[in-house]
């Protein structure tokens, strides 16, 4: 029970660095939009970059892990992410939104690795019953990395000027390349703070030693094929990983834009605009932690239900109204999201035995509706600045897709061969 119990604690942080990983993204995109003179679309790719990563690498994770272990595949992750953060460097004296862009994939390939194992080790080291609360319970940690990177992160990046070629005043130090030199440094803090922690995790999990999980103790797994795709017969599992895209791709799109729509649209300072930001991702984590509790009483299948449905008239109100009203229903927006993917992943895996790594790596690989949603979001704000909220309807769709997973899963799960 101790051991397992170190085991836990050593994974729950890594819920918390991807998602400071994750969370700076959106920072990042307001960034880069001044350094590198991108509109709304086009930095809108920062997130195409990060998240293409996750459709491209986890069936080869998936691979590597049933070939070794969770272990070594979570080692792994930690040093590619920490070479991609100190890539950082080079990148800042080239600055070129491309080779920020290939960054962004480096980094996002050490944190696929992570993703890819944590989840289903988290699900399978206890009781199955348990497995979507002790599940909800890291991903808390997640909310907490997503608060500190929004919080205080955010405000080592953002100077809170945004002067462009034409309204940099004339006594400027160094004019317009003085201004891109220091907006373009106070990127790399962030991530060498990053990279340090992914270091240091990486080397107590070497000196520490995982228990292994059932799958792993079993001397028939190795015979076992690498990547089964049958597993996607399954209805709960598929379905799971439809919702799966739609959620990240809805989460996503609010998340990205959301100091965009703040400093753009609503007529925010960045100062102000990165508070809202942390109050935003304050609310996240409180949902993780109060669905956590109450899902002791309530099953979760029917709060993914209800979580879902309460973000869609929420998005509705969004693409009301728009301006201050929008953003305080995104914060309540945040408070409900909090349990969806957690909820989502542990359900789709349920039951699936030796097939959970592949089961996982399926699951991981929807989260490239990151690299897709937020893109066809911006290009409707960016098309339609007058009326920009209208771009709410695509997360709205989005959560509804959520709710019909919740609402089905019993059905589906019903259909499904378990092991």
């Amino acid at each position: 029970m101790k051991k397992t119990r170190l085991a836990l604690g050593l994974i729950f942080c890594l819920f918390f660095l991807w998602a400071i990983s994750s969370n700076l993204l959106p920072t990042m995109i307001r960034q880069l939009m001044k350094t590198c003179e991108l509109n709304t679309f086009e930095a809108s790719f920062t997130e195409s970059a990060y998240w293409l990563a996750y459709f491209i690498c986890p069936i080869p994770i998936a691979m590597f892990m049933r070939r070794f272990s969770y272990r070594i595949g979570i080692v792994t992750g930690l040093l590619i992410a920490a070479a991609g953060c100190l890539l950082f460097f080079p990148a800042a004296r080239v600055h070129s939104y491309g080779v920020y862009l290939c960054v962004f994939f480096v980094i996002a390939t050490g944190m696929c690795f992570l993703e890819t194992a944590a989840n289903p080790y988290v699900s399978v080291l206890g009781d199955p019953v348990t497995a979507p609360r002790r599940l909800n319970l890291a991903q808390s940690f997640n909310g907490l990395g997503a608060f500190i990177s929004a919080m205080f992160l955010s405000k080592l990046v953002l100077s809170g000027q945004n002067y462009t070629r034409a309204t940099i005043p004339a006594d400027y130090p160094g004019g317009w390349e003085g201004n891109i030199q220091m907006e373009t440094g106070s990127m790399k803090l962030p991530y060498l703070i990053l990279a340090g922690m992914l270091i240091l995790v990486a080397v107590l999990l070497v000196a520490v030693k995982l228990p292994k999980v059932a799958e792993e103790e079993d001397p028939q797994a190795k015979g076992d094929k690498l990547i089964d795709f049958s597993t996607l017969r399954k209805p709960h599992l598929r379905w799971g990983v439809i919702a799966q895209f739609f959620y990240n791709g809805g989460q996503t799109a609010i998340n990205s834009l959301f100091l965009v729509y703040c400093c753009n649209y609503a007529g925010i300072d960045e100062g102000t605009a990165t508070t809202f930001f942390g109050l935003y991702m304050l609310f996240f984590l409180l949902g993780r932690w109060v669905g956590t509790l109450i899902m002791a009483k309530f099953s979760p299948e029917k709060m993914l239900t209800f979580y879902a449905l309460a973000n869609v008239v929420l998005c509705i109100v969004i693409v009301l109204f728009g301006g201050y009203v929008g953003l305080y229903a995104m914060l309540v927006v945040s408070f409900f999201m909090s349990i969806i993917y957690p909820t989502q992943f542990s359900l789709a895996i349920n039951g699936l035995g030796k097939q959970t790594k592949s089961g996982s790596a399926f699951l991981v690989m929807a989260i490239v509706g990151n690299a897709c949603v937020p893109q066809f979001t911006a290009f409707i704000m960016h098309r339609n600045e007058a009326v920009y909220h209208i771009a709410y309807i695509v997360p709205l769709i989005c959560f509804a897709v959520c709710a019909f997973y919740g609402y089905k899963y019993k059905s589906l799960l019903e259909k499904s061969p378990l092991e």
